[in-house]
């Protein structure tokens, strides 16, 4: 009798939990499947996106991509914009929030005001930084005389580096905090048995601190380098892929080529092959880091 009601309620309470994860079931395959598999049948034709006809073409989309110079581009922009994301945002979140855990004053002021920039839309963020570097700064320069070139989106060969400013201000404070609950969950013993060995700060830093937050520095580095390759509200607000196509992203280009360009199976494509990256990358960064998790 009592395996049979204990059959009973655990058979309840897999009913309930079908009930709970049903709902993100549903969107996760109506928001994501779904799309994913019709992007890939659509890659495969010369679908404009507005008529009716589907023209198969086989692979000779993604052949075209890699004949593809303005695309070829977009991914380079793209690496580089990522890249720079990754490990600038990853140090100065790990510096901000060992200065945090160190006992300052005002620590609670200053996780706010770290923290309030990611709550702003990417789009907001874009339209601040452009007024910021093509006109509070540049009228700080005229009014202090001094001879610094503030109109980063201006140009080709500062475009990068402006972009890199407007994205880390919005999301350092974000990652300081994963750095920040990871070093409060560091056992002060050890620190302790450390000092006794004789470690000074930096040896502590590198030998207790940085195997310690192996699980932060995992989740932080794969959510830095996938949402960087996704990059496109900044660009719209910004740039606009500008100036020429200097800062042009994969998902801004596959935008273009999809809905401007009326090339929807192509576009579809270009969708194709940055799934498939954000895949790679996120497994290959993963595999890696789980092994330094695994020998910390």
């Amino acid at each position: 009798m009592k395996q049979k009601g204990g059959s009973g309620i655990e058979k309840r309470m897999v009913r309930q939990y079908l009930v709970l994860v049903l709902p993100g079931m549903i969107i996760f395959t109506v928001g994501l499947i779904i799309p994913l598999f019709l992007s890939f049948r659509y890659s495969l034709t010369d679908w404009d996106g507005m008529t009716a006809k589907k023209t198969f073409v086989g692979i000779q989309n993604y052949i075209k991509l890699f004949k593809d110079k303005e695309f070829l581009e977009s991914w380079w922009f793209t690496i580089k914009f990522t890249i720079g994301n990754t490990i600038i945002q990853n140090v100065l979140a790990l510096l901000f929030a060992v200065a945090l855990d160190s006992g300052i004053r005002f620590q609670k002021l200053y996780r706010a005001a770290f923290f309030v920039p990611c709550l702003i839309s990417a789009i907001v963020v874009g339209f601040v930084w452009l007024k910021m570097f093509s006109n509070v700064l540049p009228a700080i320069n005229d009014l202090l005389g001094t001879g610094f070139n503030f109109l980063l989106f201006g140009k080709a060969e500062t475009v990068l580096g402006g972009l890199l400013i407007a994205n880390n201000w919005q999301w350092v404070g974000y990652w300081m905090l994963i750095y920040l609950a990871g070093l409060q969950s560091v056992p002060a013993e050890l620190y302790e048995a450390a000092k006794v060995d004789g470690a000074n700060a930096i040896h502590r830093f590198f030998n207790v601190t940085i195997p310690m937050l192996a699980p932060a520095i995992t989740i932080c580095v794969v959510g830095i380098t996938t949402g960087s390759l996704k990059v496109y509200d900044l660009l719209v607000a910004s740039t606009k892929g500008g100036p020429g196509r200097a800062s042009t992203s994969v998902i801004y280009k596959t935008y273009t080529t999809a809905i401007n360009g009326r090339q929807y199976g192509y576009g579809s494509a270009m969708t194709v092959t940055l799934v498939i990256a954000l895949l790679l990358v996120a497994l290959i960064q993963v595999k890696g880091l789980r092994k330094k998790e695994v020998q910390a």
